[in-house]
């Protein structure tokens, strides 16, 4: 504990774990949407969409990466998330497509223009985290907690709504809501949450922050309401945990988080399988 308080001294930890649970929080709450929705793969996809958007500023040279990632997720989210009933590719399959292309384009793209002398590092840095949750600077806590603020605002606000789209969106219409308009605010909210949590656990484990969550909080509740505020309660506590043990024991800060969440779920089918 001692330790823990010692770490705790240092603005820059500090820093890292607000933003990490304000990450998590924002994760957690559309993840229940995404897994009803049977989207538990977009995660993967997108989290792609965004490596590859992050190795086109680097290869451009563009400091703010975030200026190109965040569009270019985003437009993907939306293409995957909007109603694609009378699309030829559509689905799990549409997500493969982009998820796998978006990937090797990065990846190549990263090859034929390093930014530094060490390729594989950075690769691996993008693709499972890195210590850069530590290195924030204030600017980027202070637009991590504002676009995390925001998402967080627009589900409170929202929530009827998205709970209408998310279990029977065609009645959701036939009452009068605009699902589409939804369903556009849903995808880049996701979008904005896959960019984000890059810094914290990577692009290959960002659907332990979206999925795991709700998915452990559905072995013990039923409705969407217990479902979300459970969801949301594990994955803050599973990130601080994850964090914290990081830190002490100086493991992978992503892969930790992910493995806390895999035991989370592991002890929260336990209590569903008493309960029944």
């Amino acid at each position: 504990m001692s330790d823990v308080i010692a770490y705790l001294q240092f603005p820059f930890v500090r820093y890292a774990i607000v933003v990490g649970l304000m990450i998590a929080l924002c994760s957690s709450l559309l993840g229940v949407s995404l897994v009803l929705r049977r989207f538990s793969f977009i995660g993967d996809g997108l989290s792609h969409v965004a490596f590859g958007a992050m190795a086109v500023a680097g290869v451009t040279g563009i400091a703010d990466r975030m200026v190109i990632a965040l569009p270019l997720t985003a437009a993907a989210a939306v293409l995957l998330l909007r109603n694609g009933k009378n699309a030829q590719i559509n689905g799990d399959a549409a997500i493969a497509m982009i998820s796998v292309g978006a990937l090797a384009f990065g990846y190549l793209l990263m090859n034929l223009f390093p930014s530094s002398g060490n390729v594989a590092g950075d690769v691996c840095s993008s693709l499972f985290g890195s210590a850069s949750i530590l290195t924030l600077t204030m600017r980027e806590v202070t637009l991590c907690m504002i676009l995390s603020v925001i998402t967080i605002v627009l589900f409170v606000l929202f929530y009827d709504r998205i709970f209408a789209v998310t279990f029977d969106e065609d009645f959701a219409k036939a009452t009068g809501t605009d699902a589409d308009r939804y369903n556009l605010m849903i995808a880049v909210i996701v979008a904005v949450i896959i960019v984000l949590a890059m810094n914290l656990v990577g692009s290959l484990l960002i659907s332990a922050l979206v999925i795991f969550p709700a998915l452990s909080a559905m072995r013990i509740y039923r409705s969407f309401r217990a479902v979300t505020v459970c969801s949301a309660v594990l994955s803050v506590i599973c990130t601080l945990c994850g964090m914290l043990a990081a830190i002490l024991f100086s493991t992978p800060v992503g892969a930790t988080i992910a493995a806390v969440d895999v035991i989370a779920f592991g002890i929260c089918s336990l209590i569903g399988h008493f309960q029944q």
